[in-house]
């Protein structure tokens, strides 16, 4: 089938669900789609039933009766039915669905916003596992079931463990937000410098981009802190309180405030348990559930140390929130009154700098190296990417690398192949890449996974001195990554 041509990208995502869909056989198939909040997943569910004549029902948060009554009312009018279809239940509801279709042809049933469907009626998905069980798909047409939902905690446990629904499904789609490179072309911004300022603060989400700013883009890069002003600290506009409504939206996260302070923390800077733990005055053991929580839900992303097995960061995972949480929390009453939106933003310059975009930087640096750049660049094939701490005891001190490129050499073992530095608002020069080939000679005392070959990388998104270009034309082992080889080159 082909994607609708206001479809932007998605083309894993539409593959496999058409594929779903149109595939053949007399037995009923289940499949779940899941992801964050106003990335297009309804967008593309019903492009799918438009594409295949399937049906598509939006549920929403109502009781058990109600929730009924608009199944049945959406059944007759796909249908064509004078008057709405009555369920005694959610039995009757499931067995009229799977007999829906006629023959081997499939068709496409979407329960959309399922979650809320499960909260009001909780016995849901054993009764759906009923259904695909082998004595109910023998009543069964060529059902293609797709349920599919936001509440990330709540879709991901549908097929795990001792989960009814275990091992029924046929797809598992995670629809995911737009990476960086794909975010630029989907903002339609020329100038890379521009595209990295806007994809820190809304990231790559499609919805903020139409839906949310009325397709409001930064003219060029003298615009871009009024577009902040007029979209994003502006108390009339929706991206104003988004950050609020995502993690209200969670039904995982019930006491908001520990939830709030553990992200606050992270924002500013305090990214290990225990720097959270100091943050909000509680003990390190206290922040197990919260921070589990705030993982499954998608919120945050616990990473591994590159040289501790034991240690590891947090952070946000939505840049939206990152900015909410280091910019505007904590001038909340203030943007709240109209007209000082100007005045707060212009007071944030130095914490934006500082714990928006230099984070965001050297994530897109990290992310670049694991899915951008070339084998010759990273001197091999990598397996992971991570960021880490190497302690040096003769100096006592550590040495922090915003990089450390994962690979494995011919005999399978792990070694490093590369390491980084990733400076935002700095021109690099020689002072970085000399401070590279000393942690180097470190990790090659202390490291059996480290060896001469390592490359260094730097990044930037300034510049690079005329002297360190030089260096790097001389050596075959310093790499120089600026913006435009981050979102165009390899």
């Amino acid at each position: 089938m082909l994607k609708p041509e206001t479809m932007f990208d998605r083309e894993h995502e539409w593959s496999e669900l058409t594929r779903f869909a149109t595939h053949r056989g007399p037995q009923p198939a289940l499949g779940i789609v899941s992801g964050r909040r106003r990335q297009g997943k309804t967008f593309l569910l019903d492009a799918v039933c438009e594409a295949t004549g399937g049906f598509y029902f939006a549920a929403t948060e109502a009781t058990e009766p109600e929730s009924l009554h608009q199944l049945g009312s959406a059944l007759a009018r796909y249908l064509g039915e004078p008057v709405p279809r009555r369920f005694a239940g959610w039995p009757e509801a499931i067995e009229t669905i799977m007999t829906l279709g006629a023959g081997d042809r499939p068709l496409t049933v979407v329960l959309d916003e399922f979650p809320y469907l499960a909260k009001a009626s909780p016995e849901l998905p054993s009764l759906i596992q009923r259904a695909f069980d082998p004595a109910g798909r023998r009543h069964a047409g060529a059902i293609r079931l797709l349920l599919c939902g936001s509440a990330q905690s709540f879709m991901s446990k549908l097929l795990v463990g001792s989960a009814p629904l275990r091992g029924r499904a046929s797809l598992e789609l995670v629809v995911p937000t737009l990476d960086y490179r794909l975010a630029r072309e989907f903002w339609e911004i020329d100038d890379l410098s521009l595209a990295f300022l806007v994809n820190a603060v809304v990231g790559g989400t499609p919805a903020y981009r139409r839906e949310y700013t009325l397709g409001d883009t930064p003219a060029d890069r003298e615009d871009f802190g009024p577009w902040v002003v007029r979209n994003v600290l502006n108390s009339s506009r929706p991206l104003f309180r988004e950050s609020r409504f995502l993690l209200a939206e969670e039904p995982e996260l019930r006491e908001s405030a520990l939830y709030h302070g553990v992200l606050a923390a992270i924002a500013e800077g305090n990214n290990t348990r225990g720097g959270i733990a100091s943050f909000l005055g509680r003990k390190s053991t206290d922040l197990g559930h919260p921070l589990t929580v705030l993982e499954d839900v998608g919120m945050i992303a616990r990473e591994q140390d590159a040289f501790h097995a034991r240690r590891s960061t947090y952070r946000i995972t939505e840049p939206l929130l990152t900015f909410y949480y280091a910019i505007m929390r904590s001038e909340w009453s203030d943007l709240e009154r109209p007209g000082h939106a100007t005045e707060v933003w212009e007071r944030s310059g130095p914490t934006f700098a500082s714990q928006v975009l230099g984070p965001h930087f050297e994530q897109l640096s990290r992310t670049w190296c694991r899915w951008y750049a070339a084998p010759d660049t990273l001197g091999g094939r990598r397996t992971h990417v991570l960021s880490g701490v190497l302690p040096d005891p003769a100096g006592k001190t550590g040495h922090r690398l915003d990089v450390v490129v994962f690979g494995r050499d011919a005999g399978g073992a792990e070694r490093i192949l590369a390491i980084g530095e990733a400076k935002n608002h700095a021109v690099v020069g020689e002072k970085q890449v000399n401070r590279l080939d000393r942690i180097r000679d470190l990790l090659v005392q202390r490291d059996p996974r480290a060896s001469r070959q390592i490359k260094l990388l730097l990044f930037t998104g300034y510049g690079f001195t005329p002297e360190l270009r030089a260096v790097a034309d001389s050596r075959d082992d310093v790499e120089l990554i600026d913006l435009e080889r981050l979102y165009r080159g390899d």
